[in-house]
């Protein structure tokens, strides 16, 4: 009996933050990177080494935003930039892998992201946009 008083009582406490615990929303705030520059969808440009840039369609997700800039040299996808992007902690920590596995892959077809689902999905739209874009 003297051990279940303080059971009791810290079972209470471990289950106060999950009683207290609100899921998403949808309502979160995007954050813009801010050296990039907004362009739309269907306008390239072209720097002065020959690249070409080309910023796909912003993708509404659950989490917020995402719209994606891609940097062409040559045919090849030479930089990846988040223009737009929800502020949250899975999309952050995401975002580096995206970005690599399509430097690797060459085009939008990549894997999603363990956790950060939506974000991916929404990526990859935004993604295909872009690399579309480029052979309009």
């Amino acid at each position: 009996m003297k051990r279940a008083i303080p059971v009791l009582v810290l079972s209470v406490v471990g289950l106060i933050p999950v009683w207290r615990y609100e899921p998403s929303t949808g309502t979160t705030t995007t954050t813009e990177a801010a050296s990039t520059p907004s362009v739309s969808s269907s306008s390239g440009s072209s720097g002065s080494s020959g690249s070409t840039t080309f910023a796909g369609t912003t993708v509404t997700t659950e989490k917020g935003d995402v719209q994606v800039q891609v940097t062409f040299e040559g045919g090849k996808i030479t930089a990846v930039a988040m223009l737009k992007q929800p502020n949250h902690p899975q999309t952050t920590a995401a975002v580096p892998k995206l970005i690599a596995e399509t430097l690797t892959a060459q085009s939008a077809k990549i894997d999603t992201v363990s956790g950060a689902t939506i974000t991916s999905d929404g990526y990859r739209e935004s993604l295909q946009a872009a690399i579309d874009a480029k052979g309009a």
